[in-house]
């Protein structure tokens, strides 16, 4: 559990349980009585063992699915569906390959409100606004198949960013990337996150990119998913020219968040073996 004060509160998760109706009559439990707050412009990252909510979590906070028990609220008011002030960053693009990276962008504009929606010109001139914030300049009449794995994920960040959410999730963003291309990117992001001040909930697997994104890092157990620990992440400045990764301080953070899902696994390895 990691509570925080009600005024400083931009999501909070509060007792959320998530089951899913399977074949048989019988329920299967995804998440259980998850309770967990974000302050307004954190980066939150969620790990844990596969198969323990991680995914379901963040469709809970986006409105894509409902609690069974529970309720999240954002800015105090209850998630009751999909909204704009939620943008949703996938692991895979999901990019429309007829349209160029621009027209990608602008797609997120074009579907406000009519009263809501800018101009033809104001999209445009905001989308390549946005795709110059992610290092896309010069790239914005590419079609997706023009361009490079990272390319392609910039381009969706970019088209997750240009409504101005006030909370971005994503959902293992870097999982499909190369190393050198993963680690651009983390730095990338830090830099969005530190220009936008966008509330940031990140879903990885990785304990290293965990440690060096995240402000604190959420760690749930094996299924059902239950918060083990929030880790309070506390490193100096996060750039290439002085990478934390190689300090005490990381590897401190890191050996413990390692520690807890080294825990979970061996959990659920018990479980294999007795069934």
């Amino acid at each position: 559990m990691s509570v925080l004060d009600s005024a400083s509160v931009k999501i909070r998760i509060e007792a959320v349980t998530k089951a899913f109706d399977v074949r048989g009559g019988a329920a299967f439990t995804a998440l259980d009585g998850i309770t967990l707050d974000v302050a307004p412009g954190e980066f939150l990252v969620v790990v844990g063992p596969s198969g323990c909510g991680k995914s379901t979590l963040l469709d809970l906070i986006s409105g894509l699915t409902k609690p069974t028990d529970g309720r999240v609220l954002l800015d105090g008011t209850p998630v009751t569906g999909p909204a704009l002030d939620r943008g949703i960053v996938f692991q895979q693009y999901a990019l429309l390959p007829w349209r160029t990276a621009r027209r990608n962008v602008e797609f997120a504009l074009e579907a406000r409100p009519r009263l809501d929606r800018p101009g033809r010109g104001a999209r445009a001139e905001r989308a390549r606004e946005f795709l110059d914030l992610v290092g896309l300049s010069g790239f914005e009449d590419r079609y997706p198949h023009e361009l490079s794995g990272g390319m392609r994920q910039r381009v969706a960040i970019a088209r997750a960013l240009v409504a101005d959410p006030a909370v971005l999730l994503m959902d293992e963003p870097f999982a499909a990337l190369d190393a050198q291309t993963r680690d651009g990117l983390q730095e990338e992001l830090l830099r969005i996150w530190r220009k936008t001040g966008t509330t940031i909930v990140f879903i990885t697997h990785g304990i290293d990119e965990a440690v060096y994104l995240g402000q604190r890092v959420a760690v749930l157990t094996a299924r059902p998913g239950r918060i083990k620990e929030v880790v309070e992440v506390r490193l100096g400045a996060r750039d290439a020219e002085d990478d934390v990764r190689s300090s005490p301080e990381f590897a401190a953070h890191r050996h413990q968040v390692w520690s807890l899902l080294r825990d979970e696994a061996a959990t659920v390895r018990e479980v294999v073996s007795v069934g």
